[in-house]
Formats: C-alpha cells, structure tokens, sequence
C-alpha cells in the first residue's frame, strides 16, 4: 500500500483489522454540530443518545451513499417496524 493511501490508524483486535480515518468521524461530526446549531439549538445530556442516533441514521444514509428520500424513508420505516412508543404512568 503506498503512502497516499495508507490509513491514518490500523487497530488490530485478533484477526481482524479495523482501519480508522480521522476524516469520517469529523465528516460525521460536523454534520452533527451543524444540526445541533441549525436545528434543534440545545440538548440535555439525558436525550444527547436519542440525538447521536438520528444524526447517525442521517449519516449512513445520504445521498453519497447512494440513498435518495424514498430508500431513506422506507429505511426509517423498516427502523420502527414492531416498535411501541409507551409513556410512563402518572406518578401518585
């Protein structure tokens, strides 16, 4: 592998390998700190995970990807397929 195309990291876990760029998780986390600036403007630490997944679901599902609206859609529908959302009951 020649130097232009050699990875910034390699992590190693048995026999597997695991290449990591610094370029994907900062691609990622500007399109997050843009939504969370643009979009929503503030997030408590409690929902920061619910927030994490969307911007992650966006992420792996752009166009670049190859995923137009109508994939994406049918992509987050197959997502809350059998799912409930329930509410706690009143506290007494």
């Amino acid at each position: 592998m020649s130097d232009r195309h050699a990875p910034e990291s390699v992590i190693g876990m048995g026999r597997n390998t695991h290449n990591v760029h610094t370029n994907t998780i900062e691609g990622f986390f500007s399109i997050f700190k843009r939504g969370m600036n643009g979009v929503y403007q503030h997030c408590s630490e409690q929902h920061l995970k619910r927030y994490l997944c969307e911007y992650d679901f966006r992420y792996n599902h752009r166009e670049k990807l190859g995923f137009d609206d109508i994939a994406r859609t049918n992509a987050a529908l197959r997502g809350i397929e059998g799912k409930r959302i329930t509410y706690k009951g009143p506290v007494a």
